[in-house]
Formats: structure tokens, C-alpha cells, sequence
């Protein structure tokens, strides 16, 4: 199925397809390493995720681009509030990013360039746009772009800016000014700030400038899609587009992918409000990493989300109820034969499945014909009319889920306890919920061997025995679950 996307530069749902016919070449624009990652940071690059493994479902390769900005305006004050290099003061937020993306099971991009790495790129292509009458020097040996130079300047986010004030100018990287200025491209070098000596003069990049520069050096002048949060959309994309177009003369990408802003229970999150949570925040309550890449992904991207603790015990309890039914599938023991209804259902949960997220990655509606397949099956088991033969079929099913979701392997421990380890490590041990403390530090291989101990105590009648694994299981957060078809245990 060929995806249709909404694409913000059109308005419209397009299809999404590689305009070489071989590989979808997509640049999003990556962290700002001065802090660690909020929630509503990772929805934006949990949805690039979701965006990435369906076009792999769909058979189509992917060239995909996150830059890592690691030099700006909050990383230089930062940096100097702490007194460090930017490099040092950057390095253990890049490293926090990369761990906390593994916990929340986001794939790698295929390249991921730091801003650092790449400032001949930008000092070339600020040169082009010196050459094209677009960019200019002031007094003090900061570069900027003629926003006049780019008639189109407004098209992504279609603000009015018939009004702006021509040669008016805005040094900071990031504002929220409708009416438009020549923005910063080069930022002359200040006493104590890090710099580079260039032809353009000593001083560093302006964060718009990075991206440009970033994504035409590793996937070409003009690309298939550009992504990132709808808080970019104005100015820093719009800005991409204008240097970028006026350079080439070319389109910059011939598609735009915004993910919706993150409420907490209805407001907008700030540590001012109380409702600030990083990933580390939640794990450390006590939630999994799982539970929070579902509750995270289920609300399609271009709906805004309101986030609750209520959605992360409701993943919890749809990714139990997966694990439980994969487990029924796989161990359990069926009639030989073929129920053709139980064939029909899962062959029409496939389709709907990936036909919701052909339709602009509608997670929502993808998820839906997926638990009504298991709530069907399980059904079907109840009633001895599930046969061996439906096993594969019904598997494939959650196969596919899986390759997009990616909730059905429990990997939570290892995320836990990486948690675990930074808060001691950082002071934040009170944070820590006390069953979290006590689940961390059972593994599940000595779950395991518990778990089979009490099933034979059983059999032997040992029922003592038996409670007693039980209540030495339950004072470490793990559930005991007694079915038809064998004893299931779950982490709480």
C-alpha cells in the first residue's frame, strides 16, 4: 500500500514515495543536547519511528538523517553557566538521548551528524548565498539572510508576513514573532564563546543554517521529506526552506511531517506547572518503557495528545493482554485442522491494519482490528474452535503489529535498570517507587526457575510451597497467573 501523508508545505494527504524509485531520503531534525529529552520530545521522534518502520513493512528502503545540535544559543549559555566546554557539557545529554531512544526501542537513523562536525558545510553554503545577494555582513562580523531575497519566505507555515519590516533583523535562534526578520546565519564569535575561524570570520553557526547545510550535505540539494516537531514549522523550518531554495533553486523537500504538540492532563507541560516528566521521570515511577512508547505512539501523530498516568496503565494492561494472547498462541496445544472464520479474521485485521496506517499512519485505527483479532481468538480457543492450521496466520498478524509498534518483547528490565543506575549515580534514589526497587532486582531467569519450583509443588500437592513462591514473587511487583493452558507471570 503506498502511504499517504499529510504534507504540511501542500495541506493536503499525498503519497509518500522516494523520487529515485530506490531509497526515501528523510531528514528530522534531531535533539539540542542542553538537557535531557521530555516526553514530548520523544512523541515527535517516536512517530518518525513509527513513519520509518512502516515504509520498511512496506518494502521500501529508507536514507534516513538526525542531526544532533550540539552548538546553539542554550548550549552556549549553558556550557557557560557551568563553566565548560560546550563538547564536555553536551556529550552526557547526547549519550542520555541515545539511551533513552534505546529504552523506548527507536530505531537508528542511517546517518547522524553533529553540527560541530559540519561547519565547513555551512560556512560554503552562507559563501553561496553571499554570491546570490542573500546574505549579508554586519559591523560586528555576524552574517545574516535577506529575508526580501526569498519572495516565498511564509509558504510552510502560511503566515501573513506582507507587513514585515524590511532589513529589521533577530539574533536569537529561536522566537515566536509572526512578523519576520533577517535571521542570523553566522554569529560573530563573543569572549568566552566557542568559535571557529572561517573565511566568513571567527564565531559559530546560526541554528538555522546547521540543518540546511546537514541535510544537502548527506541526502542531496533536494529530498524526499523533511520531519520534525509542529513547533519547528515557524521559524526554523520556514527559515531551512528559505536559505536553502534561494541556494539551489530548487525545492529543499517535496514533503513536510509534523507531529502535534504533548498536554499533561490538559495543560501544557512546564516545570513551572509541576508536569514536566523526562523519560527517566516515568521509568523510575515505576512504568515501563513499553507502556510509555505505546501510550505515546496510539494517539495518530497529527492529534494533539493528552498525556495521563490513566493511558500508561491502560498500555500497560493492552500490552499484557498481547503478551498473554502470544503466549496462549504459541504454547498452546490445538486440534488439527483449520476454522476458515478464524483464517477470514485474521487475513481482514492484516489489511485494516496496514490500510489504517497507509492513511497518514493512523496508529489508532491500526490498533483496533489487531485486539479485536485477539479478543476474537481468544474466543475461538474458549470454544475448542481454534486449530493448529490458524496458528501461523494469527501470528503473522502480530508479526506485522510488531514491526511497527514494538511492544511485544519484554525488554523493559534492561531500561528499568539503566534508570536505576542513573539515579543513584545523579542522587535520585528517593525518586525511585519502592516496588520498582524491589522488581529491578529479580532477573527474569530467576522468575523463571521459581516459577517452575511452584509448578511442581503443585503437583505434588505441595500447595505450602506453592503460596510461598506465590508471596516471595508478589514482594517483588511479579503477578502470578494461573490459565487452562499453563501459569503465565507478568512484572507489575
Amino acid at each position: 500500500m503506498t502511504l499517504r501523508l499529510f504534507n504540511t508545505l501542500t495541506g493536503q494527504l499525498d503519497p509518500l514515495t522516494p523520487a529515485d524509485g530506490r531509497a526515501l531520503r528523510m531528514y528530522a531534525c534531531g535533539p539540542t543536547v542542553y538537557d535531557f529529552g521530555h516526553i514530548g520530545n520523544f512523541r515527535t521522534f517516536l512517530h518518525i519511528d513509527v513513519l520509518r518502520r512502516f515504509l520498511h513493512l512496506s518494502g521500501i528502503q529508507v536514507r534516513h538523517v538526525m542531526n544532533i545540535t550540539d552548538v546553539d544559543d542554550k548550549i552556549i549559555r549553558n556550557a557557560a553557566a557551568a563553566g565548560q566546554p560546550i563538547g564536555e557539557y553536551t556529550a552526557p545529554f547526547e549519550e542520555a538521548f541515545f539511551e533513552d531512544l534505546d529504552a523506548l526501542r527507536v530505531e537508528r537513523p542511517e546517518l547522524i551528524p553533529r553540527a560541530t562536525d559540519n561547519v565547513p558545510q555551512m560556512v560554503a553554503l552562507i559563501q553561496r548565498l553571499e554570491k546570490q545577494g542573500a546574505a549579508y555582513r554586519t559591523e560586528d562580523g555576524s552574517w545574516y539572510f535577506r529575508i526580501a531575497a526569498f519572495p516565498a519566505y511564509g509558504k510552510l507555515s502560511k503566515k501573513d508576513l506582507s507587513g514585515m519590516e524590511d532589513g529589521a533583523r533577530v539574533d536569537v535562534d529561536e522566537y515566536e514573532k509572526d512578523s519576520s526578520r533577517d535571521f542570523a546565519l553566522w554569529k560573530a564569535a563573543k569572549p568566552g564563546e566557542a568559535s571557529w575561524e572561517t573565511p566568513l570570520g571567527r564565531g559559530r553557526p546560526g541554528w538555522h543554517i546547521e540543518c540546511s547545510a546537514m541535510a544537502m550535505e548527506y541526502l542531496g540539494e533536494s529530498f524526499d521529506l523533511h520531519a520534525g516537531g509542529e513547533d519547528l514549522i515557524f521559524p526554523h523550518h520556514e527559515n531551512e526552506i528559505a536559505q536553502s531554495e534561494t541556494a539551489t533553486g530548487r525545492p529543499f523537500a517535496r514533503h513536510w511531517m509534523h507531529v502535534r504538540f504533548l498536554l499533561v492532563d490538559g495543560r501544557k507541560m512546564a516545570k513551572s506547572e509541576g508536569n514536566f516528566y523526562t523519560l527517566r521521570d516515568l521509568l523510575l515511577k515505576g512504568y515501563r518503557a513499553s507502556a510509555i512508547r505505546l501510550a505515546l505512539i496510539s494517539v495518530p501523530y497529527r492529534h494533539p495528545i493528552n498525556f495521563t498516568f490513566e493511558s500508561l496503565t491502560d498500555a500497560t494492561g493492552a500490552i499484557d493482554r498481547l503478551r498473554t494472547f502470544r503466549s496462549r498462541l504459541t504454547s498452546g496445544e490445538f486440534p488439527e485442522g483449520q476454522n476458515p472464520a478464524v483464517e477470514a479474521a485474521a487475513l481482514a485485521a492484516r489489511e485494516a491494519y496496514r490500510a489504517a496506517l497507509a492513511n497518514d499512519l493512523n496508529t489508532a485505527d491500526a490498533r483496533a482490528p489487531v485486539f479485536e483479532l485477539v479478543r476474537s481468538a481468544n474466543t475461538a480457543m474458549d470454544k475448542g474452535e481454534f486449530f493448529a492450521a490458524n496458528r501461523e496466520s494469527v501470528l503473522q498478524v502480530l508479526a506485522d503489529f510488531d514491526r511497527v509498534f514494538d511492544v511485544l518483547e519484554d525488554r523493559d528490565l534492561e531500561a528499568t535498570r539503566r534508570a536505576l543506575a542513573w539515579a543513584e549515580k545523579s542522587g535520585r534514589m528517593a525518586d525511585v517507587a519502592p516496588e520498582l526497587k524491589a522488581s529491578a532486582s529479580i532477573s527474569d531467569a530467576e522468575i523463571d526457575t521459581l516459577v517452575a519450583e511452584r509448578v511442581e509443588a503443585k503437583k505434588q500437592r505441595n500447595f505450602t510451597r506453592a503460596d510461598q513462591i506465590r508471596a516471595q514473587l508478589a514482594e517483588k511487583g511479579i503477578v502470578i497467573e494461573d490459565a487452562k493452558d499453563g501459569t503465565r507471570w507478568k512484572r507489575k
